[in-house]
């Protein structure tokens, strides 16, 4: 089985080839011992190819968490080729990676991304001089179009197999310095040859990252203080040649070769006019004083159609359809002669629960659509830089806009991407704020209660939730940052892509993967949690089957939790048993209230006490993968504990606020 790690910047098109390369033959999980996300795939047609999608990097430096594993990936597991994703588009930016890859001592092949870009606006990269300078494979593809694709497996069984282009050996041919550079270099390189190999490095690598300072790798490799001692003379003697420090002695070496690669390979006619088209939108999107009003605008048309007309006539439609089915299985039970309490476990339990929760599966797909494209097109990067000097004044970077992005698609993944977030203050402030975004899993509690009360306004009713959990997020990010979190944040580096096209392909994978997180859920979590919700409301302490819902096993329990949520207006035991369930999975909340309350949500709830359960259940603690997300990234169960504290507090009193004002106010 031959290996091949997917290496390149952020937005180079290396989701786009992956998912080109593998189809559905993928699957996601996170790299041994951390949360970062790890994609792995078997090629189609090609089943000796495994790949494997590395995190997008712009370094080999040990910065970020994404460096540290793709870093120890490369080095510590040694894939058999690396393919070096490269936006043409923007070459000279992209190839600062590739020339620390190339030192790295694995079969490089370098995929130029994005080539009709380029030929459209009239440039040029010639193949052939690529090939000569850099000693390796470059192939011209265009990963959304399929172009160029077929080729470049073809040159990844060449590198594997020892050829190059000029069919030589091209270990020489990461010597792309001179001068006190290449000098201080070699003599590293000598000097800890036996000491990097042990510790699986390349030594010449292992030289680059001493010369720039690479604290971890020194550790590695074990060095004798008269070792470290003579590299610190190697290093001054290089930096007093050059008049500069090491890091910037490292970097103008990498960007002097790029520079001559540029003017030898490369041929600009025009500015790219996905660039020109990107500078004149960017002029409005990302506008001072425009911007945040016009991503509300476009926020607030997605829920509209989501939620509106469009999404409710969809939506019903598939609920009529669930509830032919559940009608159709009744009739077959009974024409079965299924016993009375079997049929209402499977009926009332199992098909009422699952299907309360599927039913919304439509406005899931649709919702998720949109924030598709959005994200492909370039959109939502614009987003997180417009929003960083906000987020700055609640102490964070726009960088943790994409946690809290992520998060109102699921939390657990979003609790993960904290794990970008250099600084351990920002990533458990991060942690603290991002549950407060509105996850898909809450949507089906959002849609039941304004089906039931507030019909003629659900679109309204589901904006302000969302901006509630926004502006409660702001509130206590103002409170931690004069408190617990006091301090600046760290500085926010963001690359603007320029807009492209959605890819359909990219934006069906992403459709995908919610809508199968969504049915697993309804088919593992949901079910699961139905029929032990029918059991406990079924039953009594000494397990016989109940005449009405107020003698079982959950109503005792809701009873005794009810009183601590009479200030919220929703005290009865069947409200505190839905939210209990919720623990499980938001979803459940609802698969809970269709079993506990036969009659309907009007016989125990008003539109009060509906909106002051709605704001519980947008702020409460969230499910229980979502618990166990915190915990490892806590690293702390004090911390934990915490978090799901301040999170229910959080949740009661401002359910409590709901209500009290609205009775004030004679709602």
């Amino acid at each position: 089985m031959i290996r091949i790690a997917l290496a390149g910047n952020q937005n180079c098109g290396k989701t786009t080839l992956f998912n080109q390369l593998t189809g559905s033959n993928q699957h996601v999980g996170n790299f041994p011992g951390v949360t970062v996300e790890k994609k792995t795939g078997i090629v189609r047609r090609n089943p000796d190819l495994t790949v494997i999608d590395l995190p997008g990097i712009y370094s080999l430096s040990p910065y970020t968490s994404e460096e540290v594993v793709a870093r120890d990936f490369l080095v510590h597991e040694r894939p058999d080729v690396i393919v070096n994703i490269v936006d043409a588009s923007n070459f000279e930016r992209n190839m600062y990676l590739t020339l620390q890859l190339l030192p790295l001592g694995i079969p490089v092949v370098l995929a130029l991304n994005m080539m009709d870009e380029v030929r459209s606006n009239g440039g040029n990269i010639d193949i052939p001089i690529l090939e000569r300078d850099l000693g390796i494979f470059v192939v011209p593809i265009v990963a959304n179009k399929k172009e160029g694709i077929p080729e470049l497996i073809e040159r990844v069984y060449d590198a594997v197999e020892g050829v190059s282009p000029s069919g030589e050996q091209c270990a020489h041919r990461i010597d792309f310095c001179s001068g006190p550079v290449h000098k201080a270099l070699h003599a590293i390189s000598h000097l800890i040859e036996k000491s990097a190999r042990e510790a699986d490095y390349e030594p010449r690598f292992a030289a680059t990252k001493i010369i720039e300072g690479d604290p971890p790798l020194e550790a590695d490799l074990k060095l004798s203080a008269a070792d470290r001692d003579i590299i610190k003379r190697i290093v001054r003697e290089m930096e007093s040649s050059l008049s500069t420090d090491r890091e910037a002695a490292i970097a103008d070496m990498r960007y002097s070769f790029i520079e001559r690669l540029v003017q030898d390979a490369v041929t600009k006619k025009q500015e790219s006019r996905q660039q020109a088209r990107s500078i004149k939108l960017d002029h409005v999107l990302t506008h001072r004083i425009f911007a945040i009003p016009i991503f509300i605008c476009i926020m607030g048309i997605i829920l509209w159609v989501t939620f509106g007309p469009v999404g409710s006539s969809v939506s019903g439609f598939f609920k009529t359809c669930i509830v032919l089915i559940t009608d159709l299985a009744a009739q077959g039970l009974v024409g079965a002669g299924v016993s009375p309490w079997m049929r209402s476990l499977i009926i009332d339990g199992a098909f009422v629960g699952i299907g309360s929760v599927l039913s919304f599966l439509p406005l899931i797909i649709i919702l998720f659509f949109f924030l598709s494209l959005l994200e492909d097109t370039g959109y939502m990067a614009r987003v997180a830089f417009v929003l960083d000097s906000l987020l700055r004044k609640i102490g964070l970077s726009g960088k943790s806009f994409v946690p809290m992005l992520i998060g109102f698609g699921c939390t657990v993944p979003a609790i993960m991407a904290t794990r970008t977030l250099s600084s351990d203050r920002d990533r458990k402030m991060t942690i603290l704020l991002t549950p407060f975004m509105s996850c898909s899993a809450k949507v089906p509690v959002y849609l039941v209660f304004c089906g039931a009360f507030f019909p003629q306004n659900t679109a309204l009713v589901i904006s302000l939730l969302y901006i509630s959990g926004i502006f409660f997020a702001i509130v206590a990010g103002l409170v931690f940052n004069k408190t617990l979190f006091k301090g600046e944040s760290v500085p926010f580096v963001l690359e603007l892509p320029v807009y492209r096209l959605p890819s359909p392909k990219t934006v069906i994978f992403h459709l995908w993967d919610k809508v199968k997180d969504f049915v697993n859920k309804a088919f593992t979590i949901i079910f699961l949690g139905s029929l032990v919700i029918w059991f406990l409301t079924n039953l009594n302490w000494s397990f016989h089957m109940v005449e009405t819902g107020a003698e079982s096993i959950l109503a005792s329990i809701g009873s005794i939790i009810a009183p601590v949520f009479s200030l919220s207006g929703f005290d009865s035991w069947q409200a505190v048993a839905a939210l209990v369930s919720g623990f499980a999975a938001k979803e459940a909340v609802i698969s809970t209230l269709s079993v506990v309350l036969p009659a309907g949500l009007e016989a125990y709830f008003t539109p009060l006490t509906a909106l002051s359960f709605l704001v519980f259940t947008l702020l409460y603690t969230p499910c229980v993968a979502a618990v166990a997300a915190i915990r490892r990234e806590m690293e702390s169960l004090l911390w934990t504990i915490g978090t799901i504290l301040f999170q229910l507090i959080s949740a009661w009193l401002a359910s409590v606020l709901v209500f009290q004002v609205g009775h004030l106010l004679g709602f």
